[in-house]
This record gives structure tokens, C-alpha cells and sequence, in this order.
């Protein structure tokens, strides 16, 4: 049996949807949870992460003989993500606006055999019930990087040089250089470490090469290949408390898992250098975002940066969105947006495709984009397994 429905655009949730048939198989039913663009994504037809652009994938999965349903809306069990995905074959959600699939999400979900992340980082599923399920899990990897990798050495340079509250000052008409100056910093000549140094993690550390570090440092229980590690001079440490301890500037570069959920918490900010930098662009729940904000307020840390929050979007009473140090400043924090560049929503926008054609194809998938297979686990990167 084939459903046929007109294509539907409506402005609160936005979803668009279509099914029909070009053959003799039934059209599958894809699920996309991606972030609302607005008026910026009517005028920038880059910006293919959103709804109104859709991965650019309409046209082709249509011709295909697949229904496409597209929507912002995933909060509570009358959303529409919470609707659809009960009959639907395949999600595509990304890091950015996540459809949290839950076990009781994967309950619902009776047709669900593949979850695509469009972009990197699949912690919003549930890994082990995909496991128990037999679904899926792919994402896109190496297709946020650079743009990461760039955003964290950005961090760096607006927490140490006191960056936030001199351009604030500007803003407001005054100038009192010494208000700024007395709370910035060189880069140079600092300890910086990273905990975790798999694709970003280690492009961090090549990025802040140049600047003239006093040394590079980094935990990870997969050590760098030793080429790699010599490249950047970078020594290994055994435990992210010694590392912690050691560091300037400490940047959080792993994925979210059991094993690294809460990870910075109050006991590990006591180990930090008195006055060090924190960028986290990782997952906002690596880190204990009261914990933090109590670090910021005290001085033990000096600045917090990044763009994840341990809720998408995040409401307006996070603590993290007006957390400051003693002297008013050491918050660089922004959206979720450091992996979502025009540069990168091309990268995974494709990579998106790439993955349902081979899914279609019954092709193999490329390895590395493998989270989860069919029953088990197919990477190392969310912990040691």
C-alpha cells in the first residue's frame, strides 16, 4: 500500500512531507528533526541545516519514491517528532537541534532502522537500546573539524586576551584600557592541554602550535599515533586529574558518554590551576554547569567558553549564560554553532546523502561513520568497550 499527501509547509512547527511511488517497492518514511532558519535561511540557501532548506534533500529522496518529513518541532508527546517517528524507517536529527531518542523513544519507534546524525556526535541517542533495537547509527564524521577546531582556538584567544568585556566596554562608550588589561593574558608561554585528542582534539593542538606554547598536553586513553604526537610535540597524560592540574588553558574535545558525563564537576575544578581557561565544545553535559558557574564566580576559573549546552536550545535561566568572574568578564559562551559553518553544512549535508544512498544501495557504509551497526557497537570513541 502506497500514501500519496501534497506537500504541506506550515509556519508553527514547520514540516513539509510527501509520499509516493516510482516503482514496485514501498517508499520509505525519513524523519528529519533540523533547526528553524527563519528569515536567514529564506535569504541564504547555504544554510542547509534548516527546515526551509532541508539538506537539499527533497528533490532527490522524492525521486526516489520516499516520503520526507521535515520539522522543528520535537519538545513534548504531541511534537512532531514524537508522532512521526512512530511509523518512520529512518531520523536524520542533528547535534544542533537534537530529536532526543530516548528508550521509550525507540519504544515508539516500531519501523526505525537507521538514525542519521547530519553532522558529529550521536550522543543524543541512546546508543545501547540502538544496540538492543538493531538499529543503526550513523553520522557524518570529519564533517565539523576544522570548523571546531577553529572555534576552539577563537575561545582560547577571547578568554586569555580579555576579549569579551574590552569589545562590551566599546559598546557602551567608555575606555578604561587597565579595567581590561589587568585580566589579559599572551597565549604564548601557557600550558594547554586537551582532553581528548581524536579528529578535534588533535587539530586543536596543531592550530596552537604556532602561537608558542609552553607545552602541549593531552589525556586520552587512544594515545595519538607517535608520528602524529611528535608532530605537534605533544606529551600524553595518564589521568585528566594530572592534566587538569598541569594546564593554563584546558580544552574538551571527546564525545559525551557514561564515561564522560559530568566529568568536570566540583571535585575535578578544584584540581584546575587556580585562575585557569575552560572551553568546552564538546557537549554541554560533560560539564556540571552549576560547578562551573560556582569555578567562574569564585576565580578558581578564570574563563568558560564554548557553544554546547547540556540542553538544546537552552533556557534563558542556564546559568551559564550570565555566569562572570570576579571581575566581570571570563564568559565567551554563544549557540550551538561551531560545527554547523556554511563551509560545514555542505560537508554534512553530503555526507547525509552519501549514507542513504549506500543505505538504499545496500551498500556498506564508510567505517569511520559508523557509530553503531546492526547490534553492536562499530567504534571506539565513545568509550573504552
Amino acid at each position: 500500500m502506497f500514501r500519496s499527501a501534497i506537500r504541506t509547509s506550515l509556519s508553527k512547527p514547520q514540516v513539509a512531507s510527501q509520499r509516493f511511488s516510482s516503482g514496485g517497492s514501498r517508499g520509505l518514511k525519513i524523519l528529519a528533526i533540523l533547526y528553524r532558519g527563519g528569515d536567514a535561511a529564506k535569504q541564504e540557501p547555504r544554510l542547509l541545516g534548516t527546515v526551509e532548506n532541508e539538506l537539499g534533500l527533497r528533490s532527490w529522496l522524492e525521486s526516489q519514491g520516499h516520503e520526507y518529513i521535515v520539522s522543528d518541532d520535537k519538545e513534548g508527546p504531541n511534537s512532531v517528532f514524537q508522532k512521526q517517528i512512530q511509523d518512520a524507517d529512518i531520523l536524520i536529527t542533528t547535534p544542533f537541534h537534537p530529536g532526543y531518542v530516548t528508550p521509550e523513544v525507540f519504544n515508539k519507534a516500531k519501523n526505525l532502522k537507521v538514525c542519521v546524525t547530519a553532522g558529529v556526535g550521536s550522543d543524543h541517542i541512546n546508543l545501547n537500546t540502538a544496540i538492543d533495537k538493531k538499529v543503526q547509527v550513523l553520522e557524518v564524521t570529519g564533517s565539523n573539524v576544522t570548523s571546531v577546531a577553529e572555534h576552539v582556538v577563537m575561545n582560547m584567544l577571547l578568554l586569555v586576551r580579555n576579549f569579551v568585556p574590552a569589545h562590551e566596554m566599546i559598546e557602551r562608550g567608555d575606555w578604561d584600557v587597565s579595567q581590561v588589561a589587568r585580566n589579559a593574558f599572551d597565549l604564548e608561554g601557557k600550558v594547554i592541554g586537551t582532553i581528548g585528542a581524536g579528529r578535534i582534539g588533535h587539530r586543536v593542538l596543531q592550530r596552537v602550535l604556532p602561537f608558542n606554547p609552553k607545552e602541549l598536553v593531552y589525556y586520552d586513553y587512544n594515545p595519538l599515533p607517535e608520528e602524529a604526537a611528535k608532530a605537534v610535540g605533544a606529551r600524553r597524560i595518564d589521568t585528566v586529574e594530572e592534566l587538569v592540574s598541569q594546564c593554563d588553558v584546558v580544552t574538551v574535545n571527546c564525545p559525551l558518554h557514561e564515561g564522560t558525563r559530568g566529568l568536570i564537576n566540583a571535585d575535578l575544578l578544584k584540581k584546575f590551576k587556580p585562575g585557569a581557561w575552560l572551553v568546552n565544545t564538546a557537549r554541554g553535559a560533560i560539564c556540571d554547569k552549576f560547578a562551573v558557574a560556582d569555578a567562574l564566580k569564585s576565580g578558581q576559573l578564570r574563563g568558560y567558553a564554548g557553544d554546547v549546552w547540556d540542553v538544546q536550545p537552552a533556557p534563558k535561566d542556564h546559568p551559564w549564560r550570565a555566569m562572570k568572574n570576579p571581575l566581570g568578564g571570563g564568559n565567551g559562551m554563544v549557540p550551538h554553532y561551531s560545527g554547523t559553518t556554511l563551509d560545514a553544512q555542505q560537508r554534512y549535508a553530503a555526507g547525509t546523502k552519501s549514507i542513504l544512498e549506500k543505505y538504499f544501495q545496500g551498500k556498506e557504509q564508510e567505517p569511520a561513520n559508523v557509530i553503531v551497526g546492526i547490534g553492536k557497537w562499530a567504534t571506539k570513541a565513545y568509550g573504552q568497550r
